[in-house]
């Protein structure tokens, strides 16, 4: 199961709504299903650039760092709602995935993952004798 943690991300936004400020960028919205054999997660990077996002794996604590730069050139801006800076986002990953075949790709500003689902997490067949016939059921 994958579970995901950010005990501030609320009271940041409600600070930042309430002082009409932005103290940090914001966090990276996240989706998270399952699909099949895997867990899927897309994360929106809009603006981002391939070459500034880092993905990491440790002990089960998947780690993504990000960072958009503003435009070059720019001599004065009239509007400026985007955040800009490193952004991170933590997922930790339960013992039913398996973190060591992660994948990744990056396609219109969305990251997506791909975990799979670690083989001892996976439902099998049990094979149960009783007497003279043998008789298979799911566990």
């Amino acid at each position: 199961m994958l579970m995901r943690t950010d005990p501030f991300r609320d009271l940041d936004r409600l600070t930042q709504a309430m002082m009409g400020t932005r103290a940090r960028p914001a966090v990276m919205p996240m989706t998270a299903y399952r699909d099949n054999s895997s867990f899927v997660v897309h994360l929106d990077l809009p603006g981002v650039s391939a070459d500034s996002i880092d993905l990491t794996v440790e002990q089960n604590v998947l780690t993504v760092h990000a960072e958009r730069k503003p435009p070059a050139g720019e001599t004065e801006r009239v509007v400026d709602e985007r955040s800009y800076g490193v952004f991170s986002r933590q997922l930790f990953l339960g013992e039913t995935l398996d973190a060591e075949q992660v994948a990744a790709s990056y396609e219109a500003g969305v990251l997506t993952l791909r975990i799979p689902i670690a083989e001892k997490a996976k439902p099998r067949k049990v094979e149960i004798t009783a007497g003279d016939s043998a008789k298979a059921i799911n566990a």
